[in-house]
């Protein structure tokens, strides 16, 4: 097979090739266990036949909330499409509420859940879903279908002629899959995905993976049920380059250490984390190894690709490889090529220095309705740019309007929004996508975002603010965990701050400060107070006098998804933020 043009090709595609023998790989019960390319085949093609003998027709909507990754979303993704109907991923961690709202706005028949806490969700509101006909499990939960259930029906081959016709009538233009934007705002929209919108974008952007196919691993734990690490995973299948799910989080290190990945695809947030975990074990060290680990980090945050700093630099960036860099990489399992970056805009000082430490993270941009890849960073050929995301991916069109909001034209842009052509005719004008992000490119073609259009307000005194912009600088000082910056239609910008209170707790042990046992107590301490000012003063010196932080507020909860504040992709509810900080915002302003 040469030609793909529909997602389900892409296994058929890998088996040509090579048929690996660790094609998709998940822990269970302490072991690695491994499905090659012909068992996930004749698995999908066994739940196609399973599927079709339940009575699922072509376009029938399944849903899948997995609350990890695992080789059977992947198997249940190209059984489900084979069938002609479609799949509709969806986040497990949103409320009840939005599980009712997505599982009827789609009429979803079937649903395939994860294990039990996302099962006992369903079954708070799947009375209230008169389509849905049943529910199958993948783990294994007494007095519950199994997903299993329906390999055994479809183990009878005899039928596979039914699935060959299924498989033969589903066009390239034809619906694969509906997407619900977590959106920070209003219901979740459903984004319709075509097969030639992903297959396209998968093609169009594997140019910019930096790896030889075949003999390569990769690590998969960023929601699969989110476009941006689902055509990851079709371009690692592509690729023939071997898929271990990560157990979770909380064990992704020592997941690192046993499968040493060659590439992953990451979310700043997380990216964050990880230099702040490293950050604070070198803040533990003495001696001349402190003065070793700081020095190579001041040395990282100076980066700059293709030796632009010169020999001297380079020649001391080879020191601090070997001496420190090393050790962050064998924290990674020691064989990292590559790191992809989306989601949100990642700060320039993680770009540098991940990229200095021999691990380049290649920041790119796209959104759910662009399926998702716009424009990509590739550190060959000097087409990596720090402070970028990339150039424009292969026939992807971009211009930037008079209000500087990037529209984008191409065969990745959406269908449209399900069952609401109002809202597409909104944002598809004259075939060109209006992203809502307010971009622009540099003389040599990279793309730079600066905010969000929707997100950008006026101060009183008629200035523009980018929230955005403050906010991921603010981001930068250790004590400052979260942050949103307000002030639409007021005299000056001010600031709620969740603090790092790990970190804080760090530092007023080190300078002998009593806290107290509560973050409540913690926020209100006096010194904590002052020391965030300081370093909301020194990072507001990058800013014009009218756009900088003059008051802030800080709150004690934990900014989450659950909470409410985050959407699943870790973005800003800003709405729900202000609402949730009202008393907050009366302080400052009134």
């Amino acid at each position: 097979m040469t030609n793909i043009t529909r997602l389900f090709d892409f296994p058929y595609y890998q088996l040509d090739k090579q048929n690996l023998p660790d094609a998709l790989v998940t822990k269970q019960n302490g072991e690695w266990v491994k499905t090659s390319t012909q068992e996930y085949i004749d698995k999908a093609n066994a739940l196609s036949r399973a599927l079709i003998t339940i009575g699922v027709e072509k376009n029938d909507k399944i849903a899948i909330i997995s609350s990890n990754n695992r080789t059977e979303w992947n198997i249940m993704d190209i059984g489900v499409l084979q069938t002609g109907a479609q799949t509709v991923p969806i986040y497990p961690t949103i409320s009840e509420e939005d599980y009712e709202y997505i599982l009827n706005h789609s009429e979803s028949k079937y649903c395939f859940v994860s294990d039990l806490e996302v099962l006992k969700k369903l079954n708070a509101i799947k009375g209230n879903v008169p389509s849905l006909i049943g529910v199958y499990t993948f783990n294994e939960i007494p007095g519950e279908k199994h997903w299993s259930d329906l390999l055994a029906i479809g183990k009878d081959t005899s039928t596979q002629n039914y699935v060959e016709e299924r498989k033969n009538n589903v066009k390239p233009t034809d619906l694969a899959t509906i997407i619900y934007t977590s959106g920070t705002t209003g219901k979740p929209k459903g984004v319709m995905l075509s097969h030639n919108n992903i297959v396209s974008n998968v093609l169009d952007s594997n140019e910019r993976i930096p790896l030889a196919a075949g003999n390569n691993k990769a690590m998969s734990f960023l929601p699969i049920c989110h476009i941006f690490e689902r055509v990851i995973l079709y371009i690692y299948q592509y690729n023939s380059i071997s898929i271990y799910f990560a157990e979770s989080l909380d064990k992704i290190s020592d997941n690192f250490k046993e499968v040493k990945p060659d590439v992953f695809s990451v979310v700043p947030r997380l990216l964050e984390k990880v230099y702040d975990k490293i950050y604070a074990k070198g803040a533990e060290l003495t001696g001349i190894k402190k003065k070793l680990f700081f020095w190579a980090i001041d040395l990282g945050l100076k980066f700059e690709p293709y030796g632009q700093n010169g020999w001297w630099y380079e020649f001391q960036l080879k020191i601090a490889r070997k001496l420190i860099f090393s050790k962050w990489k064998e924290g990674l399992g020691g064989n990292i090529q590559v790191m992809v970056s989306g989601s949100a805009a990642l700060q320039p000082r993680l770009t540098r220095v991940f990229a200095a430490a021999g691990m380049p993270v290649m920041e790119g941009y796209g959104l759910t309705e662009t399926s998702p890849v716009i424009s990509v960073n590739d550190m060959r050929n000097g087409n990596f740019r720090v402070g970028t995301v990339g150039k424009l991916i292969k026939n992807v069109e971009v211009k930037i309007a008079e209000d500087g909001e990037i529209l984008c034209k191409g065969p990745n842009v959406m269908m449209g929004y399900f069952k609401d052509e109002k809202q597409t005719a909104e944002v598809i004008k004259e075939g060109y996508f209006h992203t809502g992000d307010i971009g622009e490119f540099d003389k040599d073609g990279f793309l730079r975002i600066t905010d969000r259009k929707k997100e950008m307000f006026k101060t009183s005194g008629g200035k523009y603010i980018a929230p955005q912009l403050l906010e991921n600088t603010m981001k930068q000082s250790r004590f400052i965990e979260q942050i949103m910056v307000i002030g639409d239609g007021q005299k000056m910008p001010a600031a709620f701050i969740q603090p790092a209170f790990d970190f804080v707790k760090e530092w007023a042990k080190l300078h002998n400060i009593t806290l107290g046992e509560t973050n409540e107590e913690i926020i209100s301490n006096p010194k904590v107070i002052d020391r965030i000012q300081e370093e909301v003063n020194e990072l507001n010196k990058k800013f014009g006098n009218w756009e900088q932080i003059k008051r802030f507020e800080l709150t004690p909860d934990l900014w989450t998804i659950p909470a409410g504040h985050l959407t699943p992709t870790l973005k800003l509810k800003r709405k729900v933020v202000l609402e949730k900080y009202k008393g907050l915002y009366d302080r400052i302003y009134n």
